[in-house]
């Protein structure tokens, strides 16, 4: 989820920063107006490469979508409006689409966005060859499945795109995907020039894209800068002249920077400050409902948390001795909701009366039942571990976690920080945490889809996607093919939801709760507005 990243993924991170102002012939923040406006985001070092097939984690995600343009984009409230896309036809049953494209629309080293651009990109990211984590996106397309063979060439192409000529490309699917139009303003369905494939190591360090920024600077843990690219004349105009991503290891020294005036606008707020920052009168704050939510993870292979009969009764036992409603209330000062399904409250499809719903609700008496009768099974030994990134506000509540499971299943539980986010998400995709770990979601995408289909079907498993537990349930991934051959969303929610609770009773991971649009920004900054992934609107924003 971005692997549960972005949050948390996006899991789960924030982004970045530098100067910049207003005014003729005066300073701000002590930047000289003559260097224009740019604005200044807090952030932490990329996880992965900034190639849109590789970007599963919310650091470089807000950083890509600067740099690129997709065949659409999004509107603050999730509804898709064409970008490089002059327009896209559906068949009767979501199994071919055609897509022809605008005239005039070119990567900033000046080569121009075909019809080409984006297939040959698709390609290279479904291509189990080129270990690409927004494989399982492409799912859907004809000829994915031969591309996931091993020995497969590097460059082979899926059989399902038909470019027709440089404005026209026609995708034909393998089985109905009616949420697939939506899916295209996801950063893994950007275009790429050629250049991309004569160095993709290089290329990452100087991206080439085709959206409202241009790429301008990396200083690996210091700052990523992007300028406002002029030849840019979509619907995502940037109204200032740039944006500095500064990279921070702790939230606290951020947080400082923002009240001194050193730093435009913060994503994500040290705990201490979650019951004072709306208080606050050096900076503006804003909390506002939001569609990100965060779980606890479970690593495919962990000591008795396997998925049999002991692991489901354990990670049931778990997820009941987990008090969300006090944690959320003394160490989150009200700043998300306990969780009651695998989605959110924005997002259609969500629902508060699933079966199977009681098992993400707090019951210490049947948490300790449900322990014992997995310890007849085979009787539990060692400690769990929880890991969590140390440069991530999280560790009172991973701490009230231990300590609620020590105290309620009679167990030794051990908390283990990593340095920082990157060691942390490496892990995490390499497989190599070793306990249950803080995860959680920002969508890619306004769908259920989203946060079912790419974080637990088996096509999104073993590297291919967002499933970072390799969780599989045969049943899980049938209700989601029939949700998306569905003919309306109605319809489809109802499938979306059968699968939800299958997810309820497995728990391949446990929902804690959904976590609010919470930032801070200098009292200066103007047009600040956040989209339906809870990131600042940034092309928007002025001083």
């Amino acid at each position: 989820m971005h692997a549960m990243k972005r949050a948390v993924a996006a899991i789960a991170a924030a982004c970045a920063l530098a100067m910049g102002l207003a005014g003729c012939g005066t300073k701000q923040n002590g930047t000289s107006s003559e260097q224009g406006q740019i604005i200044t985001v807090g952030s932490k070092e990329p996880t992965n490469p900034l190639t849109p097939g590789q970007t599963l984690d919310g650091n470089a995600g807000q950083i890509i979508n600067t740099l690129y343009a997709g065949l659409v984009s999004y509107n603050a409230d999730g509804s898709t409006r064409n970008e490089v896309a002059k327009e896209i036809k559906t068949n009767d049953d979501s199994t071919e689409f055609t897509i022809t494209l605008n005239d005039g629309w070119k990567f900033t080293d000046g080569t121009a966005v075909t019809a080409k651009s984006f297939a040959r990109a698709w390609s290279y990211v479904a291509n189990v060859t080129n270990g690409q984590l927004g494989a399982s996106f492409f799912s859907t397309i004809e000829g994915y499945d031969d591309l996931q063979k091993d020995g497969v060439d590097g460059a082979a192409q899926l059989s399902g795109l038909e470019v027709k000529d440089d404005s026209t490309l026609i995708v034909h699917m393998s089985r109905p995907d009616s949420v697939f139009p939506l899916k295209l303003g996801y950063c893994v369905f950007y275009p790429l020039p050629d250049s991309f494939y004569q160095d993709p190591k290089g290329y990452a360090e100087h991206p080439i894209g085709n959206g409202p920024y241009k790429f301008s600077s990396w200083t690996h843990g210091s700052s990523i800068e992007v300028v406002r690219n002029p030849a840019y004349n979509g619907p995502r105009k940037a109204k200032n002249d740039g944006i500095t991503f500064k990279m921070y290891t702790d939230t606290n020294g951020a947080y400082a920077d923002v009240q001194s005036g050193n730093l435009d606008i913060l994503t994500t707020l040290p705990s201490t400050a979650l019951g004072s920052f709306q208080n606050n009168k050096l900076v503006k704050a804003y909390n506002e409902p939001g569609s990100s939510f965060v779980a606890m993870m479970f690593p495919a292979k962990s000591n008795h948390i396997t998925y049999d009969e002991e692991g489901r009764l354990r990670r049931q036992a778990i997820s009941k001795a987990i008090d969300r409603e006090t944690i959320v209330e003394k160490i989150l000062h009200g700043t998300a909701t306990p969780a009651t399904d695998f989605i959110a409250p924005p997002i259609s499809g969500y629902s508060s009366t699933l079966k199977n719903k009681s098992n993400i609700e707090y019951d210490a008496a049947e948490a300790k039942a449900l322990w014992a009768k997995a310890d007849e099974i085979s009787p539990w030994s060692g400690e769990l571990e929880i890991d969590y990134p140390s440069d991530a506000p999280v560790k009172e509540w991973i701490q009230a976690i231990a300590n609620g499971l020590k105290n309620t299943l009679g167990i030794e539980v051990k908390v283990n920080a990593f340095p920082t986010s990157k060691d942390y998400y490496t892990a995490m995709d390499e497989r190599k945490l070793g306990g249950m770990y803080r995860g959680g979601w920002a969508p890619d995408y306004p769908s259920a889809e989203n946060y079912l289909v790419q974080l637990y079907s088996s096509a999104a498993a073993d590297g291919k996607g967002g499933n970072s537990s390799d969780y599989k349930n045969p049943d899980f991934d049938a209700a989601m093919d029939t949700a998306a051959a569905s003919s309306s969303v109605e319809e489809a929610n109802k499938h979306y939801q059968e699968g939800e609770e299958y997810l309820l009773e497995d728990l391949p991971s446990i929902p804690l709760w959904y976590t609010n649009t919470v930032a801070v920004s200098t009292p200066n900054l103007k047009n600040v507005a956040f989209d339906f992934q809870s990131n600042p609107v940034l092309y928007d924003i002025t001083k």
